[in-house]
Parts: C-alpha cells; structure tokens; sequence
C-alpha cells in the first residue's frame, strides 16, 4: 500500500500524451525493493499502457562527499540495474547531474516520479527541476515511516512529544508494500550509461573527490547486503538490545544507518522485519522501534522545519545564552580542530573512539555522545567545538551528512534537551565526564577498536 499522504506533485503540468515511458528519476530510495516512488512510477506506467525507466545522475562534486562515501552508495547502485531488468524496467545512469540527467529523460516521459530528501540542497534542485520539467512531476515519500508533515506540522521539541504522535500512525503506516507487475516490459528501450558500474574501485577512484578518506572493509553498500545484515542481527544478537543496546562492546548494534541513509533498505521494511522477529521480547522491538521510527523521525523533523540546521544558529537560544556566558570559562585541555581529527588528545577512550570513525566509518552512539561532548569541553568556543564536530561527523561517517548527523551533533549543544545544573564551559548543556565510561567494558571496547583499525590498514 502507498498512502495518499506520500504522494504529491511538485507542478501542475499536465501528462504528455504521447511518450515513450514513465520516468522515474532515483535519488535518495536508491534500492527496487520496497519503494514507493517505483511502485507508484509502475502503477502509472501500466495505466498510461506505457514501460517504465529509471534514470540516475551522479551527483559529482558535492560538498564534503569523499571515496568512502561514493564507494559505499555506488556498491548499492550497481545492484540497482540488473534488478530491474528482471522485472523488465529500464534503467540508465549518467554521470552528469541529477537535475540535467532527470531533464535529459523527462524530454520523452508522461510523467516523471522522484523521492523525496528532507534536506535543503536537494529540496531546491527538485524544486528547480519541477519548475523546468515539460511535464508532470510526482513527488513519492519513502524514506521514513511516517511523512513529517503528517507526523507533525511543526517542529518538535524533543522525543516526548514526537512519540505519541507517531505511535497513533504507526498501524496506517507500518505495512507491506506489494510489488507491481509489470504490464509493459522495457527490454526494447536502450539507453547509454555515462556511469560504468561494472567496476566500482575503478570508478570511485576516477572520481572528482576527496581520495584521502578511503573506503572501508567493514561496511559494504547494496540492499542485498543490508537484507543480509539485518537478517544475520535479527537472528544472533538482537536478544537483550534493551539491556545492552548503550554498551559499545556489546556488539548490539544491528548498522543499518548506512543502508538507511543512502535508501538501500526501507525503513517501513526493517520495522515490519524486527515486529515479526522470533528472537528479541517486546522490551527489545519497542526500543528498537524509538531509535528506528522516533529518534530518527525526529531527525528528520528537526531539518524539515529548522532552516539553519546545518549550523550554530540551530543550537536552542536557551543553550547558546548559557555556553555564551561560559565562554571565557578556563579550559582543563585545548585542542586544535587538526589534534581532534588525528587523535591526539591526552584521552585514550576518546582517541579510540575518533581511531574507529576515522578508520571504519563508524562510532556507537554512546561513544558519539561522550566524543561530542568532549569537544565541546577542550574547543576554544562553542562554535569551533561545533564547527569540529559537524565537520568530522561528515568527513568520516559512512552515513555522514544524515539527519540524524545534523541533529545529533546539535544535540551535543543542548537541542532536544532541557537545562542541567551549571558546570564550567557547559553552563546548564548537559555534559559527559569520565563515569560514563564505567557503564561499559572500555578497555575492551579500546582493543576491539584497535582491531578493527588494523584490518582496515592491513
């Protein structure tokens, strides 16, 4: 099923009676399992007696995209093609733009289907392409379980008052979603691919970014992968998530925020996935359900409605009034944004922590938590701390530049948060010291890291 409220159009242009297909322009659901924008693209496809063609335009050059993140996107893309195949859907990749690629086969389309990306820059270039396009434009949502606006019409203040709204819908928006046959294959359709998937190594290191962060072993992109991974979590270590989930030796994570983020799994799938587990108890799937559905919808949220979430000015004015008149509080050490990004701090729990995300592209999030709070306490100002933070959360994350990497970072600062008791260079943001390294086996977590590092540099 896809509910009306994932759907809207994007212009008022009419279809365009005589074509050759129904377009659908893949961005953020990049996967041809379980998603909406493609069903509904087939649905329309079989009513106009016309086939169906998937176009992808890499988006080369963007800011702060490196090897690590193109390898992992580009591993899912090239399953992308021989999956439609088999269900008799076309599909060309280009590398050109995503809008000028979309433009180029919106020329022969009755209409063309996008996804939906919460995030500004990608806001204004649908925008702009449904402003060009010579025809109709359909927006599908995909990529959360509920659609913000439908979760709420404004911008939530914490996960309290989110939750209940999103528990109402959750049983109109947590179902399966049936794949359409095809009534017109497109095997006759032929197009030139500018983007040759046949070899990603090769084509990410021709690429037009930064090299330096290179790809890890320890994460691979594809839905294939993703269905695999949770599969195996689901089986092996989701029992007593509940219980361990905050221990970063725990192995409870189940890493689907990479296969998330860059729309290779479904999130709607994964829910309905962990709801039918045989393993796990009821404590296990409602805790996993609030990071999957809650926390993460509240991410989304919070860069739907706050136009400077990608900044200082998205810190709560309460938190920037107090770390303002801390600002000159003594500093018990001082990093430079350099020191951070290498390890070098006098703190071995935290040099393991920036170790593992500078070397596999991934941190537990307990660990993100103390990482963050950390630079805050040893930055010169509230605003480098968060210039750090942002900017290595982006460069090294596999799933850097996420929603939940906006938020979480302004998190650090006070957002979604309420006020705490007074401490120096914090004010009343809340902080994190060396005790919560004690609710955890860190020195394990240390040489498991040191692990992990030496595969990657082996």
């Amino acid at each position: 099923m896809i509910q009306p409220t994932r759907i809207k159009p994007l212009n008022d242009m009419p279809l365009r009676e005589r074509a050759a297909y129904v377009l659908y322009w893949m961005g953020l659901s990049q996967r041809v399992h379980f998603n909406p924008a493609l069903e509904y693209a087939v649905e329309e496809a079989n009513r106009l007696g016309l086939p169906a063609l998937v176009c992808y335009g890499l988006a080369e050059g963007v800011p702060e995209a490196n090897a690590r993140h193109w390898a992992f996107l580009l591993e899912g893309m090239a399953e992308v093609g021989p999956e439609l195949a088999k269900r008799g859907i076309a599909f060309v990749a280009r590398r050109q733009t995503p809008v000028e690629t979309a433009l180029l086969y919106a020329a022969d389309a009755a209409l063309v289907v996008c996804d939906r990306n919460y995030q500004k820059p990608v806001r204004r270039f649908y925008a702009d392409f449904a402003e060009r396009a010579p025809c109709r434009v359909m927006q599908v949502e995909g990529e959360v379980v509920v659609p913000v606006e439908t979760a709420s019409p404004k911008h939530e203040v914490a996960a309290r008052t989110l939750r209940p709204k999103l528990r109402r819908l959750l049983p109109e928006y947590l179902v399966p979603l049936d794949e359409r046959p095809v009534a017109h294959r497109a095997d006759h359709l032929r197009f030139e691919s500018t983007l040759d998937l046949s070899d990603v190594p090769k084509l990410v290191a021709g690429l037009n970014a930064d090299q330096s962060v290179r790809p890890v072993r320890r994460f691979k992109g594809g839905t294939a992968r993703a269905e695999a991974t949770l599969g195996h979590y689901l089986d092996a270590r989701f029992n007593r998530y509940a219980q361990v989930r905050g221990r970063s030796e725990a192995g409870a994570a189940s890493h689907m925020s990479p296969y998330l983020h860059y729309g290779q799994i479904s999130p709607v799938a994964i829910a309905l996935k962990v709801l039918a587990a045989a393993t796990g108890g009821e404590d296990d799937k409602t805790a996993y359900l609030e990071e999957l559905v809650v926390r993460r919808e509240l991410a989304m949220n919070h860069i739907f409605y706050e136009p400077n979430y990608d900044s200082y000015e998205a810190v709560p004015a309460w938190a920037r009034k107090t770390l303002d008149a801390h600002r000159g509080d003594e500093r018990p050490y001082l990093y430079t944004p350099e020191q951070f990004e290498q390890g070098l701090t006098h703190d071995r729990y935290w040099n393991a922590a920036m170790m593992e995300m500078r070397e596999t592209g991934y941190m537990h999030n307990h660990m993100r938590m103390y990482w963050g709070k950390k630079i805050l306490e040893w930055s010169a100002s509230p605003e480098e701390a968060f210039e750090t933070a942002l900017r290595l959360n982006n460069k090294f994350f596999i799933d850097g530049r996420d929603a939940n990497s906006f938020t979480n970072v302004t998190w650090l600062f006070g957002l979604h948060d309420r006020p705490w008791g007074s401490r120096p260079v914090y004010g009343n943001v809340r902080s994190l010291g060396a005790a919560t390294l004690k609710k955890f086996d860190a020195d394990g977590y240390v040489r498991e890291v040191e692990r992990l590092a030496a595969v990657e540099r082996s």
